[in-house]
Formats: C-alpha cells, structure tokens, sequence
C-alpha cells in the first residue's frame, strides 16, 4: 500500500529498512525534537509509515535509551491500533453516516480547528501530543491559515508531523517554521530484496514502473493492475489502432465511484510511457518500462520530439487536476486523441 493512499484505520506495518537509520536518527534526538516536522519526499517511499512510528516513539511510556518506543507499553498499543487519545491522524478522509472512510479532494478547516483545540488541552497519557498531517499539500486555503496559527504559537509538548509529496505546494509561511527531514527513493538492491520478502516477483521491473517508490510496487504487483497495464501500452504501441471513444466508453462503464482511479491509473500509465518514449527519442534508454524498449524504439523514430515534449508537459498539468475531473471520459478521450495525433502529424525535428 502506498504511503499517500493508506486510509486512517490501516493496520500498523513495520518500518521498511530503508527507513531505519532516519528514524534512529530522529528519535535520538527526542530532547531536541522540533515542534514541526515536514516529512517530504516522492510518493510510495514510506513516508506516512515513517510519521506514525515516529509519533509512537513520541507517546512511548518507556522509551529505551537510544529514544526508540518499547513497542510493547500501553501508549504503543493504543497508537498501533491507531486508538491513542493523544494523537490526531489528520487526512483528506470524510465519514459517512455509517462510519466509512471516504477519500476526499482536501483537508479543510474543521479538523484543523479540531486540532487546535486539541493542542491547547491537557494530554491524557502525560507524555506528549502529536497530530500527523497527511498528506499535507491537501490543506486547502482557510486550513492552512488556520494551521499556521499555531505553527506560530505551538502549545509546549505538541508535535506536528507533516507528510508531504509535493512541499511546493505548501505555503512557504509554513514550510519555514517546519524543520523539513527529506525521505528520497531508497537503493534499489534495498527495495528489491524488500519487495522479495514480500512475495513480489520481478521486483526490478515492478520499481521501475513505480519509479523506484517500494510502497507503490508492492500497489502495482496486483495482478488486475498489471493486466490493465499490459492492455493500455499495447494499445499505445499501435496509435493507428487506437480508440480513444472506445477507450473511454469503457471508462463511463465502471460503477461512477471509481472512475476517477481509473482515470487516474490512465494517466499515470499514459505519463509514464510518454516519458520513456522521449528519452529513447533523445538517444537514452526507458526508465519506467524498460520491458517494451523495442515498441519504444519504434515509435520513437515517428515521432517530432519538440510535440512530445509539449506533450508531457500536458500530461503533468493533467495529473495535477485529476482530484477535480468534472467528466473522466472526456478527459480520457482528449489525451488519447492528443496521444494518437502525434503519430499522423509530419515529423519535423
């Protein structure tokens, strides 16, 4: 499960290795610790995982020497079955009135409120309070603002931990009063071997096509994920043969609450092989699908590099919106269409 898309109520997971060092590294320094941390780094790297053991480690009742929580004190327990009365998990999730979790587009003012109110009162536990903010970019206006209050003013024994894929997102009013702790892609012999303890077959190529995130491989190794992939590049190997309608109709066919996902995989799968297709076209080698080099070299000798490139910039822009596509299969059809004109246009460099 990916760092970005684990609901509030996920079982507690261990720490990934590559995360060990940075988390010794911080609860070390649980004397110093700062008021805000921002936990920033690409998507699917363990972030949000990072955040919830840091927080254990903060509500410990018998930390060890070296700052680490005990794992096994009553404050553990309540912050690994995600019930410990002095920590705030704060996400773009909305209940419904039968207590399900829902993901939304934003975080707004209300939990924020909430926050600040739990801030100012008295811990239960007499350790400390921490409230995790993630991710954090989905703040929206009113609650950054609110938030900001009391960055400026932070109540003695609060800690707020902010997860963030996108920190340029953030208002930089708030990113200066955070001591930022950057979480990059761990070694890939690292995450390979880590996937292999999982049952994950072929884990190199799975990295690859997740970037090297290991949380969005472990995603992608679902095999109807793997099947939609295996369906969408081999229609983007052929644009002559492409049919963004039908594309798209089979889109508006999914139940409504889940075409914005699947939009969404879409565009990520879209994006990913649009930029394997301008590396080979500027003589380099496929990064996210380096399985379908030959189909990429193809097409990368019919293709004018300067409207790729235009391209992708589209696709970027795209994925920015993805939270607020008014009508998925129009979206769908648009860039598939975009897609398919690069090849019947003339090819002028």
């Amino acid at each position: 499960m990916s760092d970005e898309a684990a609901p509030a109520e996920a079982p507690w997971e261990p720490l990934p290795p590559w995360l060990h060092t940075v988390a010794a590294a911080m609860v070390a320094e649980r004397a110093r610790w700062p008021h805000a941390l921002l936990i920033a780094g690409p998507r699917g790297v363990g972030k949000r995982l990072l955040a919830l053991h840091l927080a254990r480690a903060l509500l410990c009742e018998a930390p060890r020497p070296d700052g680490g929580s005990c794992e096994s004190c009553t404050g553990c327990n309540l912050v690994m079955r995600s019930t410990h009365p002095d920590l705030r998990l704060i996400e773009p999730i909305a209940y419904d009135d039968d207590g399900n979790a829902n993901p939304v587009d934003a975080i707004t003012v209300e939990p924020i409120r909430d926050l600040i109110d739990f801030a100012l009162l008295s811990g239960h536990r007499g350790r400390a309070k921490v409230a995790a903010i993630m991710p954090a970019e989905t703040l929206n206006g009113a609650a950054a603002n609110a938030l900001l209050k009391t960055l400026e003013e932070p109540p003695a024994g609060t800690y707020l931990l902010l997860v963030t894929h996108q920190p340029g997102r953030l208002p930089a009013t708030i990113v200066s009063r955070c001591r930022r702790l950057p979480i990059a892609h761990p070694d890939a012999a690292v995450a390979a071997a880590w996937l292999a303890e999982c049952h994950v077959a072929h884990a190199e190529l799975l990295l690859a096509q997740a970037g090297g995130a290991p949380l969005l491989a472990l995603q992608l190794a679902h095999a109807d994920v793997q099947r939609g992939r295996e369906s969408l590049l081999a229609e983007l190997a052929r644009p002559e043969r492409l049919s963004p309608v039908a594309m798209g109709a089979r889109l508006d066919a999914l139940p409504r609450e889940q075409r914005k996902a699947e939009l969404a995989a879409v565009v990520s799968w879209l994006h990913t092989w649009v930029a394997d297709l301008a590396a080979v076209a500027s003589g380099g080698e496929p990064r996210f699908h380096p399985d379908r080099r030959t189909a990429l070299a193809e097409l990368a000798g019919r293709v004018a590099r300067v409207p790729l490139f235009r391209y992708h910039q589209t696709l970027l822009r795209q994925r920015a919106l993805l939270a607020h596509p008014l009508q998925p299969r129009l979206v769908s059809e648009a860039l598939l269409f975009e897609y398919r004109d690069l090849f019947a246009r003339p090819k002028v460099r």
